[in-house]
């Protein structure tokens, strides 16, 4: 991937007021970013600098912020920035520090060390997220075919009242959830193998859909992108006629590094 040009130091009128914060980089000199903050307002991104870090911050005009699509949006759009040309430390979503001072005292020189040596572990690295889901109609066609019991019971039941076949409705679902189970575990293990060796760290997540397989992320060295994009590619080709796959990336590396604080004061 390329980098894009390195920006041009900037100078700023830096405000005492609350500041809603994105991300931490390395960055010697002040800089700003196209993309407008988070909240609406058209406020300036910027960097709020200390030695050789810097903190991505914008002026806050709320003291919180809610998990709605927009506001979600709006800091991710600022993270794809920045990460155009820096390696980044994500800073979890709705951290508003008091001043821009309390960002240079409190967090980037209080934990200067922490925070320098966290980017360093980052340092040409990058996160990609992957989900894989079944295709429903053909996962149920595979047990049906693979699975004599159930089999049998579906065939019983063709035909019959609901009333009086409740209880065995109701068994006939637990064994095919049983069995959708056991074939969850089996796929989401192939393919985690198979992406494993590509990845230095791999974070797999809870799925949240009955027909999710895998739900994982993978931080990735960058000389190593190109290989694991065709070993996502090979995967497709192997099991895309009966699984869905979701490969997203480069993302910011929540699953690896999160920053999150306390204010004093």
């Amino acid at each position: 991937m390329k980098l894009a040009a390195a920006r041009q130091p900037v100078v700023h009128t830096e405000r005492e007021v609350p500041q809603y914060l994105y991300c931490i980089v390395r960055c010697r000199e002040p800089q700003t970013f196209e993309t407008r903050g988070i909240g609406e307002q058209g406020d300036l991104v910027r960097t709020i600098n200390f030695a050789d870090l810097a903190a991505v911050a914008s002026d806050s005009p709320h003291p919180r912020y809610d998990n709605t699509r927009r506001n979600m949006t709006a800091h991710m759009r600022v993270l794809d920035e920045v990460m155009a040309s820096y390696t980044v430390l994500p800073i979890r979503f709705d951290s508003v520090a008091p001043s821009p001072d309390a960002i240079r005292q409190q967090l980037l020189e209080a934990r200067y060390r922490e925070l320098s040596a966290l980017l360093d572990g980052m340092e040409g690295r990058i996160e990609t997220g992957l989900k894989a889901f079944w295709y429903e109609d053909v996962v149920f066609q595979e047990i049906v075919r693979d699975n004599p019991t159930i089999r049998r019971m579906r065939d019983g039941l063709a035909g019959r009242p609901l009333e009086q076949t409740y209880y065995d409705r109701i068994r006939l679902g637990e064994l095919v959830g049983a069995e959708l189970q056991a074939r969850r575990v089996r796929d989401a293990e192939s393919i985690l193998e198979r992406l494993r060796p590509f990845a230095e760290k791999m974070q797999v997540n809870a799925t949240i859909a009955d027909h999710m397989v895998v739900n994982a992320a993978f931080l990735i060295g960058r000389v190593h992108e190109a290989e694991f994009d065709k070993a996502v590619r090979k995967l497709d080709a192997d099991m895309g006629s009966r699984l869905l796959i979701k490969c997203v990336g480069p993302v910011a590396p929540y699953n690896f590094v999160n920053v999150a604080m306390r204010w004093a004061g």
